[in-house]
């Protein structure tokens, strides 16, 4: 795994300045070695400009980036962060061509794939990739992307320079790209933050390469392609075929990335969909090595732990079974209050942008402890957007709501905002827009009833928008220590076939992921696979809200805090002196009033950092 950047120019040759250049790529390395600690390097090849970072793990020894790949004569430069899944595959073909290969990295594949099969290389990938490659005779620059976004790919455009980076903050390393915010920047952290609208850099003309989209940028145009859609369609297999052909896809998606030239790790909450991921990797392990699992937690949970809906049970009690059932050698990890707090800070240095709050500061940590023993581990994240484990999926009142189920009520969030501010913003204007543009996209097919289309759109919704913003978490907390987290869920092999199965197999009998627990059952105990869904753990500790309530105080109360012209501070005051209710999520199912002021934090932080201002 690894970070890229650089830019390019058709109409510059940039060797003309290569002390400025050079130090520009040296400066975006900085700004991103953090998600590659092991190397570096860049490369200046007339009109393009190639920076990259690495995190060893495949071919150790040869697949330094930039790589320049030559095909009879011809000149191609590549960077690429990610992991190709079926890269063995590929590499058979093109063997069976004639090409001929001289290290053993997927990144040379990949080179080469391109070299054959043109721009629609990137439907045979599997795996999680940003690719840009430089075809040095047509002077043309490519951009991909992985089908669902795993892996970040964020540019801008100066006149005919375009700038592209792992991360937002490279941007800024380019002279006169500056962070701005305009009013739709705004809306995108204080309206439907903490997740964004998709292809949104936030700042202002910062954009992402699309999940599913590639780039192609020549002398003369500037064109955006989708080489990947998620498609609705009928589905005809029967029940036990269903079942048989999705266990089939979740363990070959698991096994397949189980591969590292370096040693695994998983992620175990006890749950289904973490200890099926971890089931598996102990399977296929080699017999002669034992598989390490970690678990979360936090400082003394057992004792303010608080029980409700959205998180009925604690973790410990499933982790145990598992460790025990699997002979793993497990580690737990626990995060204390102040740390939790004093990471929120870094969390926003990590995605360059206001996160999940303690949701992301927390596993920002665990993922910093988990990185001193490993450099790869696998996660069971995205399986409740793709298999409906969620609430919203269940609840008619959610599922007729026609917005956003995971903030349906945005009151809340509202209340704490000058009204002046919040009325320029208009807010629900912004997302009635952004739930409109998604849902178009979705083909509807026409027998389906009103409910089964709705259960669609959901579907499709939390794995454009929910299902994003966790995947970024866990990619920019992870990268943040070095550390690739991978997430088998996360297949479009799996997301095609499940996204088109019918609610009715997939809660079968009106049990959330049913489907999913029928095709694990060969995995799990009995007491695992019958668990209710639980999320992601959190704090209970009474501490860590007396921390934040007193910081946010001394925000509000502080004349040079670029956050403060925004709030209401009558309403803020009011709020931080009443009880914060934990089971009234304003935000999925974990960000309730806790996890408002600490959202308030970060944004106050990321305005001073980034100097930002409407």
């Amino acid at each position: 795994m690894c970070g890229i950047a650089g830019f390019f120019n058709p109409k510059i040759d940039f060797s003309d300045n290569l002390k400025s250049n050079i130090n520009i790529l040296n400066n975006m390395i900085k700004s991103m070695k953090m998600r590659g600690p092991d190397d570096d390097g860049y490369s200046i090849i007339n009109h393009c400009c190639f920076a990259h970072t690495r995190l060893s793990i495949i071919d150790l020894a040869d697949g330094k980036q930039p790589m320049k790949v030559v095909n009879h004569g011809l000149n191609y430069h590549i960077v690429f962060n990610g992991e190709i899944y079926n890269h063995p595959e590929i590499k058979d073909e093109l063997l069976s061509l004639g090409y001929v290969f001289n290290t053993k990295s997927d990144t040379e594949i990949i080179a080469n794939a391109f070299i054959h099969w043109g721009a629609g290389f990137a439907k045979k990938l599997n795996g999680i990739f940003a690719i840009a490659i430089y075809d040095e005779q047509r002077n043309t620059l490519y951009l991909f992307r992985d089908h669902f976004g795993i892996k970040p790919l964020y540019y801008t455009r100066l006149g005919d320079t375009t700038v592209f980076s792992s991360r937002i903050d490279s941007l800024f390393e380019y002279p006169r790209i500056r962070p701005a915010l305009d009013i739709n920047g705004f809306n995108e952290i204080f309206t439907i933050g903490p997740a964004k609208t998709y292809g949104n850099g936030v700042f202002t003309n910062i954009k992402e390469v699309l999940p599913g989209e590639y780039i192609v940028i020549t002398p003369e145009t500037f064109s955006r392609n989708m080489y990947y859609k998620i498609e609705s369609r009928p589905h005809t297999d029967s029940y036990e075929e269903t079942i048989e052909k999705t266990s089939y896809l979740v363990e070959d998606s698991i096994r397949r990335q189980m591969i590292s030239d370096v040693p695994i790790c998983t992620f175990l909450s006890g749950g289904i969909d973490s200890s099926l991921v971890t089931s598996v990797c102990a399977k296929y392990l080699d017999k002669d090595e034992i598989l390490t699992t970690y678990s979360f937690d936090f400082e003394d949970n057992d004792i303010h732990f608080q029980s409700n809906s959205f998180q009925p049970t604690q973790d410990r009690p499933y982790v145990d079974i598992m460790k025990d059932y699997l002979h793993t050698n497990h580690i737990y990890l626990s995060c204390k209050y102040e740390t939790l707090a004093d990471l929120l800070e870094p969390s926003v240095d990590s995605r360059c942008l206001p996160t999940m709050a303690d949701v992301d500061s927390s596993l920002l940590y665990f993922c910093s402890e988990v990185a001193k023993n490993h450099k790869v581990t696998l996660t069971g994240e995205c399986a409740d957007e793709i298999f409906g484990g969620y609430p919203w999926f269940h609840k008619e009142e959610m599922i007729k709501a026609n917005t956003f189920p995971w903030m349906r009520d945005i009151s809340f969030r509202k209340s704490l905002l000058n009204p002046e501010f919040a009325a320029v913003l208009h807010m629900e204007q912004y997302i009635a827009n952004a739930y409109e543009k998604t849902i178009s996209e979705i083909d509807i097919i026409p027998s389906e009833n009103d409910i089964e289309t709705s259960r669609r759109r959901i579907s499709y919704l939390n794995i454009r928008w929910f299902m994003q913003t966790l995947l970024d978490r866990m990619d920019r907390t992870s990268m943040h220590s070095g550390l690739e987290a991978r997430v088998p869920f996360a297949d479009h092999r799996i997301v095609d076939y499940v996204f088109n199965i019918p609610w009715e197999m997939k809660a079968k009998d009106g049990i959330p992921k049913n489907l999913l627990r029928q095709a694990s059952k060969y995995f799990l105990p009995d007491e695992v696979l019958n668990r209710p869904k639980n999320p992601y753990p959190k704090t209970y500790h009474p501490k860590y809200e007396e921390i934040l309530v007193n910081r946010l105080k001394e925000v509000i109360n502080d004349s040079a805090s670029p956050l403060r012209s925004y709030l209401n501070i009558p309403a803020v005051n009011k709020f931080l002196d009443s009880p914060k209710e934990y089971g009234k999520p304003w935000y999925g199912q974990l960000m309730a009033g806790p996890q408002m002021v600490a959202y308030l934090l970060q944004i106050d932080y990321w305005m001073r950092k980034y100097s930002l201002s409407l």
